[in-house]
């Protein structure tokens, strides 16, 4: 059962099915007659024992009502067509009303209801259960109240069940809202809220990772800051001191260096936040591709024109990234290829140098992490974080992909439509 409407439709059922077995048994076993049975019965007697005809004299039908008296201890009335008393044994019975033509149940006179009978002459019978068999009323109150037991009992087990585990999970909220991140709730079962317990697990877990990075980010973030703001204050000293031209572009540099950096950590934080680009066109990845390799010497360019719909500035930086990386931890020439896929476009860029170890091509796409065998000592920065965050803000992946052949490559995919001249070619 993984919805709760079925828990609770079969719970519903099996208490009803519970009822009815408990009603038939009740009225299989039970030690005495119903009222309505000894009213039929009594109208079979009636009809078997051949009553004083309508025409008798009135001793002689006292006497037949004495007689089924004796045989079914009941209250008996006999009254002619015209609901006028004739014979009468036991208690007094309640007259047949004027308006009524069949028989059926009768209700007043101070003694209970009571069973009315037409005879075929047009005279009526009435009859009425002594008090002490009109007792078995109680007996109903008593059934319709085990009733309501058997659905209580069956219906508590499922619905405290359910409310422990919502119990639970509001405990679960409550720890994460105080800021225990770590906070968890166990999943039971499989319906609606064993779902609703592994979302918020789901979402705890994503909410901590995401402060986890952020810490990380701020960590390093200072300790990356630390070295250009440095290498300033010292040159500003320097300056002031030699007024060097060499000193003043290199504070520049440093200066640049700073800004760039600020710059990349305020746009992984704002992919972060974004869940998909504000801006969408067409863009030639190729075409895109050439003009930032044209800003770098020993950088070529081949492939096909593939185009995707995204964010143009993010490509550019998504590119220009790839290239950077190459140049800084690489061995030039730098190669940058774009070909179209399987509804994808795919941009490979490669340079010639030794690659990585197989336990890096995970954390090279960290922020600032230093990757080991690389050309510099430096550390990566956010180049190739914001790579994959950028691939994976339009739908695509970022990962390393080196080879025998080519040690030191990263490819990046992006769905798209197919172009026209894969198209062309399919055909």
């Amino acid at each position: 059962m993984k919805r709760l409407y079925h828990q609770f439709y079969l719970t519903m059922v099996a208490s009803l099915v519970a009822v009815v077995l408990s009603a038939g048994a009740l009225w299989r076993f039970a030690p005495s007659e119903t009222p309505s049975d000894q009213a039929f019965e009594m109208a079979g007697a009636l009809v078997a024992a051949q009553l004083a005809p309508v025409d008798a004299d009135k001793p002689k039908q006292q006497q037949a009502i004495e007689r089924l008296h004796e045989r079914l201890h009941v209250d008996l009335g006999l009254f002619d067509s015209d609901r006028r008393p004739v014979a009468a044994v036991g208690r007094p019975v309640p007259t047949p009303p004027a308006r009524r033509e069949t028989g059926g149940w009768l209700y007043g006179g101070g003694g209970g209801p009571a069973w009315a009978i037409r005879l075929p002459d047009s005279r009526w019978v009435v009859a009425r259960p002594p008090p002490r068999e009109r007792r078995s009323v109680l007996g109903v109150i008593g059934f319709l109240g085990a009733i309501a037991l058997v659905v209580a009992i069956c219906a508590y087990p499922l619905v405290r069940r359910l409310t422990r585990r919502l119990e639970r999970l509001q405990a679960g909220v409550e720890s994460l809202g105080a800021g225990d991140l770590s906070a968890r709730v166990s999943v039971e079962g499989k319906d609606e809220v064993a779902r609703l317990a592994e979302s918020f697990n789901r979402a705890a877990a994503r909410i901590e990772a995401l402060v986890g990075a952020h810490k990380m980010l701020l960590a390093n973030t200072s300790h990356e800051l630390r070295t250009p703001l440095s290498r300033i204050r010292l040159g500003i000293e320097l300056l002031k001191e030699t007024g060097d031209p060499k000193r003043k572009a290199e504070l520049e540099r440093d200066i640049a260096e700073l800004d760039g950096l600020i710059e990349q950590i305020l746009l992984s934080s704002r992919l972060d936040a974004a869940k998909g680009t504000d801006t969408l066109e067409e863009v030639d990845l190729l075409a895109l591709a050439a003009e930032e390799a044209a800003r770098y010497e020993e950088c070529n360019v081949t492939g096909q024109p593939v185009i995707v719909r995204g964010d143009r500035g993010l490509l550019q930086r998504m590119v220009r990234n790839l290239v950077d990386n190459g140049q800084r931890h690489g061995i030039a020439p730098i190669e940058v290829e774009v070909r179209p896929g399987p509804g994808q476009a795919v941009v490979t860029v490669s340079d010639h140098g030794p690659g990585i170890a197989a336990s890096e091509r995970e954390s090279i796409f960290l922020p600032f992490h230093r990757a080991v065998g690389t050309k510099t000592a430096a550390g990566s920065g956010l180049g190739l974080t914001l790579v994959r965050q950028i691939a994976r803000q339009h739908g695509g992946d970022a990962i390393w992909a080196g080879t025998s052949d080519r040690s030191s490559s990263i490819r990046v995919t992006i769905p798209c439509k197919a172009s026209r001249a894969q198209e062309g070619s399919e055909s």
